[in-house]
């Protein structure tokens, strides 16, 4: 098998293609948001995660200043408003007006959550560290709200209805075929009897 060199660089996807919400809900003040790709889960307990933004990004003053902010996951139906959020800049315009998107009040901080969005990631800023480009927002997770239409009898969410979209070298892409759970790949196979009665 042939390879070809790369030199290094950001080449870790896909990735989920995210809107942050930031701004005061009650106050209706620096209400913004803005598409973010680099993003992850950092730690189990207490549960981190971390945006990375550029400085000169209109919703990074706000974010460091509330030292909040909420994921919101996206689905193929908020695509397009994904893309518009990562590309015109909330010192223009209002994005929620604008996409008909509704700020909605989340349960732990101000910074208000995507109402159309099927999962709200409430974070509070712990540290911002400076890497070169971006500066990373490390964060808890300090609330998660979850459409329930996705959740079932059992109170198992189901990702694969919501249709989420990810980011990969400029393009989205809709992902949701399931290839098996967390370790199937060691899991011993039932039993099963073959005898007739």
């Amino acid at each position: 098998m042939s390879k070809k060199i790369w030199k290094p660089g950001t080449v870790l996807y896909p990735l989920p293609a995210i809107m942050v919400s930031c701004g005061n809900f009650e106050s209706k003040k620096d209400l913004n948001i803005v598409t973010v790709a680099w993003t992850g889960i950092i730690n189990t307990e207490p549960p981190m995660t971390y945006i990375s933004l550029r400085p000169s990004r209109y919703s990074y003053d706000i974010i460091k200043n509330y030292n909040e902010f909420v994921i919101n996951l996206t689905t193929a139906n908020l695509a397009f408003q994904a893309d518009f959020c990562g590309v015109k800049s909330g010192k223009n315009i209002d994005k929620f007006k604008h996409l008909n998107l509704t700020p909605q009040k989340s349960i732990n901080i101000n910074a208000p959550c995507i109402a159309e969005s099927p999962v709200n990631i409430e974070c509070s800023v712990k540290e911002i560290k400076s890497l070169g480009t971006h500066d990373m927002f490390i964060s808890e997770i300090v609330g998660v709200q979850v459409d329930d239409k996705y959740i079932d009898e059992n109170n198992k969410f189901h990702f694969d209805k919501y249709d989420p979209i990810c980011y990969s070298h400029g393009e989205y892409y809709t992902l949701g075929k399931y290839m098996g759970k967390f370790g199937y790949s060691v899991q011993k196979k039932k039993n099963r009897n073959n005898k007739s009665k």
